[in-house]
């Protein structure tokens, strides 16, 4: 398929102010849930939107708005090899994770009743109405990943994200801050390319998925930022998304072929590697990604 250049700037743009308005109001109206909730309105709760919707990279319309719950008075530890909580001076929290989850689904349950809230096995799914698009609400506790340095106060220093227990499965931890702040700094470097171009590879994923190209199919966003955010910096210096978008997937697919050649690639967050055994897609997958969008644009 021969895509045109203004095809590309066109899907290069961000969400429609309408889109961005029914985001904004999914969010919102998720913190008054929580802040209405006698029990949850009482602790120290962070509600904050993450993932592709806060980095404005999102392009689907009725996409999910992935908002964190965070109880900041507990947390998930990670502590360098030889110590422990006593450590630190840490103590185990009154409420269990499980607990907090029963009392996010309570209060969103009182807020959207029943109907309107679906549990699933890492968040809940508020269902969208002509007002806001679908929330996925994923309750979790601060995540601390101490480092063995101590801070010129006298206290441990770690660097902070977020953490949780999905029903069936071990423990996930995710680096929203870290993740959004370099995704800002790279497209700013970049001339605001580093963004667009993500938005690209994801309608041209959606676009693949629509017509069963194989290639695309279980391939997340999340993904293709971290593959954009791992291309070669020269790729932007290029003039049109045609040249970048070319230089990208050429770039990616040499480097995803063999292990060795992208096994200490990391996520945006720079905090967890893209390829371990811990993460839910392959460089196999990606790989072929890329491939199949190379086969799809028709490049030569």
């Amino acid at each position: 398929m021969n895509i045109s250049e203004d095809t590309f700037v066109s899907w290069s743009r961000g969400p429609s102010q309408t889109e961005s308005d029914k985001c904004e109001n999914a969010e919102r109206i998720v913190r008054k849930a929580i802040k209405a909730d006698v029990k949850l309105s009482s602790l120290d709760i962070s509600v904050f939107a993450q993932g592709s919707y806060r980095a404005r990279t999102n392009v689907r319309q009725n996409s999910d708005v992935d908002i964190c719950v965070r109880y900041n008075s507990a947390f998930f530890p990670d502590y360098p090899s030889g110590t422990t909580r006593n450590t630190f001076g840490n103590v185990g929290s009154a409420i269990s994770f499980a607990e907090f989850k029963n009392m996010v689904e309570q209060a969103l349950v009182n807020y959207f009743g029943r109907n309107g809230v679906t549990r699933g096995n890492k968040a809940f799914d508020v269902h969208a109405n002509t007002y806001r698009i679908d929330a996925d609400v994923v309750p979790s506790f601060e995540h601390r990943h101490y480092t063995g340095r101590w801070n010129t106060d006298g206290t441990p220093h770690y660097i902070s994200g977020v953490a949780f227990k999905p029903d069936n499965g071990s423990l996930i931890q995710n680096w929203p801050q870290q993740t959004y702040d370099n995704g800002v700094n790279r497209n700013n470097s970049t001339g605001r390319k580093y963004k667009r171009v993500i938005r690209i590879l994801k309608r041209l994923r959606d676009k693949m998925q629509s017509e069963n190209v194989s290639g695309a199919k279980n391939i997340s966003s999340f993904l293709i930022e971290c593959l954009v955010w791992n291309a070669a910096l020269e790729a932007f210096s290029k003039e049109s998304y045609t040249e970048i978008l070319r230089y990208i997937i050429v770039d990616i697919w040499s480097r995803t072929r063999k292990d060795e050649d992208c096994s200490e690639w990391g996520e945006v967050n720079e905090l967890k590697y893209l390829f371990r055994n811990s993460q839910p897609w392959t460089r196999q997958e990606a790989n072929n990604f890329l491939q199949a969008v190379w086969n799809y644009i028709g490049y030569t």
